[in-house]
């Protein structure tokens, strides 16, 4: 496959997963905001620290304007993250395989993107019109996740599709994990009840695979073991790098080079850090660290990985 090709499928889906995570953590953010007795402090700040690059006097300019954040989230052009920008990038590499990707993918993309261009999406941000909008998003890019893995063929351009999605979700929890244990210095010793923890679970779609699963009361431990190592959790960082490892074996079966063979072992040393770590020495200083080394290792990676196979320079 060209390494055009292959670049163009990679941020296809990767632009596709962004969107996703941005929409739910929007969707999250909102719906918790509206229970003003439980959640009477929660700001946009999340949001915007997580998917914008914007200074500290503009988010807090914007972090209790819900009609002003939504609109620079998603329909701002000048904020690169919007998901308005985000979807004319998909759109952009999706046009450029369009005889490598399915007909469906094609027409979903596409429709998503003339969707969020469409002069009433911005019309009104107030009120419950803004939730149905954020909710249609949503519902709309599970249904291309649908329609990607039931119609494309399994071939070397799905390996390349899908560690960019991976890529990104990794990187995704571990960015939202890192701004929640911020919040509380990374101190697990603090006790912190589980409603505190409803924004990452929820935005993360893991609050109900939490109940089910952990039965003690320590939530800050249970809550880093789901994101972290719960390999039945799709959003964990070890799930991810469990489909990461799977795939890039996929498509170095066919691409062995020097540099190849030094991604591999870049990339195993990373899932060893995260596969074997002791969650029980984690906290503090300790956990802060192996967020940021994971978060350095993912961009290091994906920094390889891209010059390794797209011709990078």
């Amino acid at each position: 496959m060209l390494s055009r090709l292959a670049d163009s499928l990679f941020w296809l889906n990767r632009y596709m997963e962004r969107a996703d995570g941005l929409l739910r953590a929007m969707r999250t953010n909102y719906i918790l905001s509206l229970d003003k007795g439980i959640n009477s402090d929660l700001t946009w700040r999340p949001l915007l620290e997580i998917f914008t690059t914007l200074p500290e006097e503009d988010v807090a300019r914007l972090e209790n304007d819900t009609n002003a954040t939504l609109h620079y989230l998603l329909t701002d052009t000048a904020n690169l993250n919007s998901l308005k920008a985000i979807l004319t990038k998909a759109r952009e590499n999706a046009r450029g395989v369009q005889d490598h990707i399915t007909k469906e993918v094609w027409e979903q993309v596409n429709q998503m993107y003339h969707s969020v261009n469409h002069p009433d999406v911005a019309a009104d941000f107030s009120g419950y019109d803004a939730l149905e909008t954020i909710e249609n998003f949503s519902q709309n890019s599970l249904l291309l996740m649908g329609i990607t893995d039931a119609t494309m063929p399994r071939g070397a351009g799905w390996s390349f599709m899908n560690l960019g999605k991976y890529i990104e979700r990794c990187s995704q929890t571990n960015e939202l994990t890192n701004w929640q244990y911020r919040s509380i210095q990374y101190d697990l010793e603090n006790p912190i009840d589980i409603v505190q923890w409803q924004f990452l679970l929820f935005s993360l779609s893991g609050f109900e695979l939490h109940l089910k699963t952990y039965q003690s009361a320590d939530h800050n431990k249970n809550v880093l073991h789901q994101v972290l190592l719960n390999e039945d959790f799709t959003r964990s960082a070890l799930y991810s790098l469990n489909r990461i490892s799977r795939y890039l074996e996929d498509v170095l079966s066919e691409n062995r080079s020097v540099k190849s063979d030094d991604l591999t072992r870049y990339f195993g040393r990373m899932f060893c850090a995260i596969k074997y770590i002791n969650l029980e020495e984690l906290n503090g200083e300790e956990l802060q660290a192996c967020l940021q080394h994971l978060r350095s290792n993912m961009q290091n990676f994906n920094r390889q990985l891209t010059a390794c196979f797209f011709s990078y320079t």
